[in-house]
């Protein structure tokens, strides 16, 4: 059984003009972050720091001009795109990418678990050139069936070895930290779980909310099961949805924070970004919510990664490769920088929105893109445990 489509994609038209009017904001200013760390081990965000200040690198000047230049002419070229990341930062993203290089874009969005399920499908007669994903699993499923082709070196080499494919068949492309977002209002910090396994304790029951559908759930899922085995990780599972209770369904991350703020539930654990963005969005949706961290390198604690791959059955092959390509580079990585995403860009040399902790001060587990494995397994465990 397929996992529901649960996870929420507002859609939203993007230009290059509302590229350039998020990267004149990235340049000019940033809110102060509200994050208060439940412990000293967690990262805090610099207070008020101007973005022209935190943000001095070329790619962001080299993306700013990109977005104000005249469209490269047509080249006929066409690639399709499977998108599962938000559809907001693929829309900025594709907008460059055309305008730089005059290579259209056709879009395909859905889930990612549904996406692979759709490629595996369609086998080598499928329309797809390029996969891009929120979290690695399903990536390296299809690398585990030999339907990815290999990255181009030159891409690879422009973010850390660690962060791609072992075997090459796709490249990292930008990275997110989990985190508790709380309501002050409802729970301090001292008495907000250390370890992601303390959720199972019944002394929470009630007082978070989950969102098993979302993605991003699911390398949490993995990390448990690395550490402490499946079936144990089934049980961790049962334990959180009974202390969830009505809570447990919860469509999506942005919700989670939604509620969290509202004072719907105290906690839940989410992405960092979601938090970000939300705050972007609507100033006043976390007016009552503040992010905290868990212990150091608990199976809870991750830094995770967003992927993308060329399919092996690619008609365009070359024009695919260049997508990938301007995803590494200065250019696509200071869009995500500087854009709706609040992820981490990989390649080195440009720098993380300001408004977020510098990637440095977290001490997550040690946990990689091999270590999540395939979709399966995940949904094996999900599904076990009644969660989907």
């Amino acid at each position: 059984m397929t996992p529901p489509q649960l996870r929420s994609r507002r859609s939203t038209a993007t230009t290059i003009g509302v590229l350039l009017a998020g990267l004149s904001a990235g340049l000019t200013g940033c809110a102060t972050s509200s994050a208060n760390p439940a412990s000293s081990s967690a990262p805090a965000a610099p207070a008020g720091t101007p973005a022209a200040t935190a943000v001095t690198n070329a790619a962001v000047a080299t993306a700013a001009m990109a977005a104000t230049q005249s469209p490269a002419p047509s080249t006929g070229e066409s690639i399709t795109l499977y998108n599962a990341q938000h559809k907001q930062t693929t829309a900025a993203l594709v907008a460059a990418f055309t305008n730089t290089t005059g290579i259209a874009v056709a879009e395909t969005d859905k889930d990612e678990d549904a996406l692979t399920a759709q490629i595996e499908q369609e086998g080598d007669k499928s329309p797809a050139d390029v996969f891009f994903t929120e979290n690695t699993d399903f990536l390296q499923q299809l690398s585990s069936k030999k339907m990815l082709a290999k990255v181009d070196p030159t891409t690879l080499a422009g973010v850390p070895a660690a962060d791609s494919a072992a075997d090459g068949t796709w490249s990292g492309i930008s990275e997110r930290i989990s985190a508790l977002v709380y309501n002050p209002t409802m729970i301090t910090p001292d008495k907000l779980p250390k370890s992601v396994l303390d959720m199972a304790d019944p002394k929470y029951k009630g007082q978070f909310e989950l969102a098993p559908g979302e993605a991003d759930f699911g390398p949490v899922v993995a990390s448990v099961a690395k550490a402490k085995g499946e079936d144990a990780t089934v049980t961790w599972l049962k334990a959180m949805k009974d202390n969830a209770g009505s809570g447990a369904g919860v469509p999506d991350y942005e919700t989670l924070v939604s509620d969290v703020s509202q004072g719907t539930t105290a906690f839940a654990l989410v992405n960092h970004y979601y938090y970000y963005r939300l705050q972007a969005e609507l100033p006043n949706a976390t007016a009552n919510a503040k992010l905290a961290y868990l212990a150091p390198q608990d199976p809870g604690y991750l830094a995770t990664i967003s992927g993308a791959g060329v399919l092996a059955s690619s008609r365009h092959g070359r024009a695919a490769q260049k997508f990938l390509a301007f995803l590494t580079s200065d250019l696509g990585q200071s869009i995500l920088a500087t854009g709706y995403s609040f992820e981490y860009p990989l390649r080195a040399g440009v720098a993380p929105n300001p408004v977020l902790p510098p990637l440095w001060s977290y001490q997550p587990d040690a946990f990689s893109p091999g270590d999540l494995g395939d979709g399966e397994q995940i949904k094996d465990l999900l599904q076990k445990s009644g969660l989907i």
